[in-house]
């Protein structure tokens, strides 16, 4: 429905302002002291606290109080600050920033909460924000989880846009550059959504596919079993009969500087008999097994892993090592 339709909740809102006794409607759209609220406490803040060297904002545009206010302080300070305002597929401000026109056409329903708009809020002043970037109702959710799983911030679906935007700009930075992302809403009123895994996979939000990360915490053993490459082969073959495995990565140090399969020391032995028959695993050794990234999906790490890479290693965020085999992959399918 239409703003101006009696039952949206812009006109729900003034309507009840009016009704009731001792009310009070904040109107946080067109009430410009939302504007001001930021240009006198948020704005000054984050000159304050980077000691005035920031040279980008990057905010989610609703109401457009945070953006509007903090932005017109920190451009009185510095002109050449940017500021990125993040926006989301449905709502109007992009294309009205960028052509003057409101296209009706543009508005249509999405699920992010908290930023973009079917009207134009007396709060969002276009002529401060250099740019609005758009981001998807799944990358917005997807970034929010992310924080939460890795960064331990459990942030809102707009602070998950504004993020997922930002990551989508990046090119645009240099090392230079201090850019101020603002998180302007919490996770807390978010657990039935986003942080819900059904929820996200009845949107298709959530894929689950199979990643080297998740295949890594299955595993029932963690030991990353490597050898050295001053080893005798008769030592590595008591090892791998020990242990039952069938592979390992050569190390000289903490380095890996190849690999060694059961393959690899039969062939070895028919080709040179008797010759030597206690050589270093160093004098035999094939290349390093292929280093993939631990956020790959098992499909893709599957097409790297054949007759001549018998297996994979990854490093997870701890700086652990870990190998990755064929009966891995079968055994978490």
């Amino acid at each position: 429905m239409s703003p101006e339709d009696e039952r949206s909740y812009y006109s729900v809102a003034e309507k009840l302002s009016k009704e009731l006794d001792n009310s009070f409607w904040f109107n946080q759209y067109d009430n410009l002291a939302n504007t001001a609220a930021h240009y006198e406490s948020t704005g000054p803040e984050i000159w304050r606290q980077t000691d005035g060297k920031i040279t980008h904002l990057v905010v989610g545009v609703g109401t457009g109080g945070t953006v509007s206010g903090t932005a017109k302080y920190l451009k009185e300070q510095n002109p050449a600050i940017k500021v990125w305002g993040i926006d989301t597929y449905g709502s109007v401000f992009k294309k009205y920033h960028e052509t003057g026109e409101f296209d009706e056409k543009e508005i249509y329903p999405y699920i992010t909460e908290g930023i973009g708009e079917d009207i134009l809020p007396k709060n969002v002043d276009f002529s401060l924000i250099d740019h609005f970037e758009k981001v998807t109702d799944k990358d917005g959710a997807v970034a929010a989880r992310d924080m939460a799983r890795i960064e331990g911030i459990m942030m809102g679906y707009s602070a998950g846009s504004a993020l997922a935007g930002l990551l989508q700009m990046q090119e645009q930075l240099t090392e230079s550059d201090l850019v101020v992302l603002i998180f302007h809403d919490h996770g807390s009123r978010y657990v039935g959504k986003i942080y819900n895994d059904d929820w996200m996979r009845e949107r298709g939000f959530l894929d689950d596919q199979l990643t080297v990360e998740s295949l890594i915490r299955s595993k029932k053993d963690h030991q990353f079993v490597s050898i050295e490459e001053q080893t005798r082969v008769k030592e590595v073959i008591a090892k791998m009969k020990e242990l039952e495995i069938s592979q390992m990565p050569v190390v000289n140090g903490t380095e890996i500087t190849g690999s060694i399969t059961e393959s690899r020391i039969i062939q070895f032995f028919l080709e040179n008999g008797k010759s030597d028959e206690n050589p270093t695993v160093g004098s035999i050794m094939e290349p390093p097994f292929p280093e993939v990234d631990i956020r790959s999906s098992i499909q893709k790490v599957s097409k790297t892993i054949n007759r001549r890479h018998p297996a994979v290693t990854t490093i997870d965020k701890t700086g652990k090592r870990h190998i990755i085999t064929q009966y891995d992959i079968i055994q978490n399918l």
